[in-house]
């Protein structure tokens, strides 16, 4: 690679701004490389345990006692990831990302080292929260260090780079995790990863400090802390944790949890996304909607291909797992097309497609349920999904930079990822709840045994049940991809 990308030169010499030569340099041109790589290496390690986790986390529930509340392994994650990302708004929009950033990415190892060497279960749970706290404060800081220091037509190229940096993780993740998990133990998982961070935070921390340290305004005054936002955020953490306990007792008693936690999400909701953003009011209402739309009802579908495979169809829990593989590679291309200059124009009508393409994908799914319908099908409706949510994902992450003012790209990115977040808590309740309505807790008992599909433990209507709703759900998200653009000034 030359000293200077095509384009720098031109660059050293100025060209006029609005020159239709003016150069579009790269994120890899001497300005952002050391940048790049550093936060695309943070989000690759991030995406190696998130794939990983998933599958030592049987492993270590059986062997603390604690396969009782083996889902607030998860939910404790998600519930304090919520709090941390509002934190994470504020802080970056005050005093820049670099120390939210910081904090976050200790938190986060700090966590995985506590579940790591946990000796008992809830000590387990505990280490999670931390992690979650520390995700939440990291990928918020992350999407501030990208709208500060990567002008706007350079923003798709690296959040395509984001979504490439899962790819890798998304296929060799588990196989690595289950390895590890045999041969070294479970804990393994958890205190190795924290060290491989150092080396990409040494690269990455001197260019943020160089081009995204400090207020968005250094001549403004510092803004004092929103104390009435900070106790949303404890709001919303709390009644999500609350709905999703509920959602798992499926007793009479939990409504009481269940109506308390809606208690303390609609204002807290209210509060901390965009006016607008429940009706998709364009613009960035829209956009924000959109997010946790096509996460929210991805994530809970994508949640039970697995078991539905391994119960229904008498996969081992190894080749359903690779049913997803090919989701890697499509999630990667997705998120490169949108990065393409000759797509800006056409993103809203992109990001529509994209989001059919993920209503289709959940639609298509339970169709292996029938057992005429070879498993294959499932691998290539899954590709097709993750195509459209490459495209989804990535473009509401342009959108909202390119509506947001420096000074609010924080707060704003937050919110996204708040709604991303609570929706993948809500319909992940939702759609456990319906599971176990219809009969899925006896399909669970049955996840050891491959051949568990001629067993009796045949549970069809328990799987259609999540998976339809959930398609719908996506159906309505092409609906809001038609509100992304701005309404026109004076409307």
């Amino acid at each position: 690679m030359s000293a200077l990308e095509p384009g720098e030169a031109e660059t050293a010499v100025g060209p006029a701004l609005d020159s239709p030569r003016a150069p579009r340099g790269s994120v890899l041109d001497s300005a952002h490389r050391a940048l790049s790589v550093g936060i695309v290496s943070v989000v690759l390690l991030i995406a190696f345990e998130a794939t990983a986790v998933g599958t030592a986390m049987p492993v270590a529930a059986r062997e603390l006692d604690g396969v009782a509340v083996y889902a607030f392994a998860f939910s404790a994650y998600f519930t304090t990831s919520l709090f941390g990302m509002v934190v994470a708004g504020q802080w970056s929009d005050r005093n820049g990302p670099l120390v939210p950033l910081t904090a976050g990415i200790s938190a986060f190892a700090a966590g995985l080292l506590l579940s790591g060497t946990a000796g008992v279960m809830w000590v387990f749970i505990l280490g999670r929260a931390v992690q979650g706290l520390g995700g939440g404060l990291v990928i918020v800081a992350l999407y501030v260090v990208v709208s500060r220091a990567y002008d706007e037509h350079l923003r798709p190229a690296i959040m395509a780079a984001f979504a490439a940096s899962w790819v890798v993780p998304s296929v060799v993740g588990p196989l690595a995790a289950g390895t590890i998990t045999e041969q070294l133990g479970w804990r393994w998982v958890f205190v190795g990863i924290p060290v491989l961070v150092v080396g990409p935070l040494a690269l990455a921390l001197p260019a943020i400090r160089r081009t995204a340290s400090g207020p968005a305004d250094p001549s403004a005054p510092v803004a004092a802390w929103d104390r009435r936002r900070i106790l949303l955020a404890l709001a919303i953490s709390a009644g999500a944790g609350l709905l999703q306990y509920a959602g798992q007792e499926l007793r009479w008693p939990s409504l009481w949890p269940a109506a308390l936690g809606a208690a303390l999400l609609v204002p807290a909701v209210r509060g901390l996304l965009p006016r607008g953003t429940v009706r998709a009011a364009r613009g960035l209402p829209a956009v924000v909607l959109l997010r946790g739309v096509a996460a929210g009802s991805f994530i809970a579908a994508e949640s039970f291909v697995p078991l539905m495979l391994v119960t229904q169809r008498g996969l081992s829990p190894t080749l359903a797992g690779l049913s997803l593989a090919l989701g890697g590679l499509t999630w990667a291309l997705g998120s490169w097309i949108q990065s393409r200059p000759w797509t800006e124009p056409y993103r809203e009508r992109l990001v529509v497609l994209g989001m059919l393409l993920v209503a289709l994908a959940i639609a298509a799914a339970p169709s292996v349920l029938l057992p005429g319908v070879p498993v294959w099908v499932v691998a290539v409706a899954w590709g097709f999904g993750c195509l459209g949510m490459g495209v989804v994902i990535a473009s509401t992450s342009v959108l909202l930079m390119k509506l947001s003012p420096p000074e609010e790209a924080g707060a704003n990115s937050a919110a996204l990822q708040i709604s991303d977040g609570l929706s993948n808590v809500l319909l992940l309740a939702a759609g456990g709840a319906a599971f176990a309505a219809l009969g899925g807790g006896a399909v669970g008992h049955a996840v050891a045994s491959a051949a568990s599909a001629a067993s009796g433990a045949s549970h069809p209507g328990a799987f259609a049940v999540v998976f339809l709703p959930m398609a719908g759900v996506a159906a309505v998200g092409a609906w809001v991809a038609t509100r992304l653009r701005a309404a026109p000034e004076g409307r």
